[in-house]
């Protein structure tokens, strides 16, 4: 019934293992390293295309445009393995009737977790301790006091999932008083989810610690700037586990060596990985990981079985369960009849 195309391999085995299971869909693999023309010849009859989410591992002809849309005539259905969908022009999507879909969520204790440690680690220098350790380090222990999480103010930046996650290992485990800012979540809801609702700003004068946890937009590209960084609490730490560019990499560098901030712990940058020679990878209390705070074993299968299951609920005509742009609905729907014959969401 449908062509199910996904570009170099889902998150985790069990994706294909699932879409096995409807024999009557197509599912074909798009190689990343092959000619354009060739996965185009691939896309041009695809009615689903699956990819990541990390713009730096979907090669540019293959990240979804306007143009790749216009090659793309009957696509229905664009599928990311994880929540982030900044290698969608979501606009574009609109326009073309095509509905984008994410797999929130699925990953979202794991990227908790690992937030949770870039804190502690930076609060206790950790990683800092272990270098020295290694390099021959006979000086005081001393050195290397830090201070506790308990107690601290958390401020979180985005309270979907996984800030929801957060909030709730911060306040119940380490008794955290826990501020959040997101715009599309009412104060209320905020509240239930464990952190007091405040503005952008008075959360960047009363945390200790922030952690970004929101999608790149045009809203949130260079959120974090000179003039964030500034109002930041002396001595606070900074926290980036959602994307990179929503933090100005030089702004946070500077922010550091002048000793206004006390530390930073980055697994997302501008360009992915990194050069070793990066201003920031050059800084001790900053603790640099490649974008793996959702690749655990566990949220992979996740995200697999999140991704396949959407898709064969889609193709079965069942609503989406995590659609990114519902506005399309309307034209999906009518799309969705003409190309495959029947309707759709039922």
């Amino acid at each position: 019934m449908a062509c199910i195309t996904y570009l170099n391999s889902f998150s985790a085995p069990n994706a294909l293992e699932i879409l096995a299971r409807c024999s009557e869909h197509e599912v074909v693999r798009i190689a990343g390293d092959a000619p354009t023309g060739q996965s185009f010849d691939i896309l041009a009859r695809a009615h689903a295309y699956q990819c990541v989410g990390a713009r730096d591992e979907v090669p540019l002809p293959l990240r979804v445009s306007a143009e790749f849309l216009a090659r793309a005539p009957d696509l229905l259905v664009v599928s990311v393995s994880g929540s982030g969908v900044d290698v969608f022009d979501l606009e574009a999507c609109t326009e073309a009737g095509v509905l984008a879909v994410n797999q929130a969520g699925a990953n979202a204790q794991s990227v908790a977790e690992h937030a949770l440690a870039m804190m502690i680690s930076v609060q206790r220098a950790i990683v800092r301790a272990d270098r020295v350790l290694r390099a021959g380090w006979q000086g005081s222990r001393l050195e290397f006091m830090g201070t506790d999480l308990a107690g601290k103010t958390v401020g979180i930046v985005g309270i979907g999932n996984i800030g929801t996650r957060l909030a709730r290992i911060c306040c119940g485990g380490f008794g955290s008083t826990v501020l959040a800012t997101d715009p599309f979540v009412k104060a209320s809801e905020i509240e239930r989810r464990g952190a007091q609702s405040v503005t952008f700003d008075e959360l960047l004068q009363h945390a200790d610690i922030i952690s970004v946890h929101t999608p790149l937009t045009s809203d949130t590209r260079g959120l974090f700037d000179a003039d964030a960084f500034a109002r930041m609490k002396a001595g606070a730490v900074f926290i980036n586990t959602a994307r990179g560019f929503i933090h100005d990499e030089d702004a946070l560098a500077n922010a550091l060596a002048c000793g206004h901030l006390g530390g930073a712990g980055l697994d997302v940058w501008d360009v992915e990985p990194p050069q070793p020679n990066h201003r920031l990878m050059q800084m001790g209390n900053v603790i640099a990981t490649p974008h793996v705070a959702g690749c655990t074993s566990d949220s992979l299968h996740n995200m697999a079985e999140h991704a396949a299951t959407q898709l064969l609920d889609i193709f079965s005509g069942k609503p989406a369960a995590r659609p990114v742009n519902p506005d399309v609905l309307p034209k999906f729907k009518e799309r969705y009849a003409q190309i495959l014959g029947e309707p759709a969401l039922k």
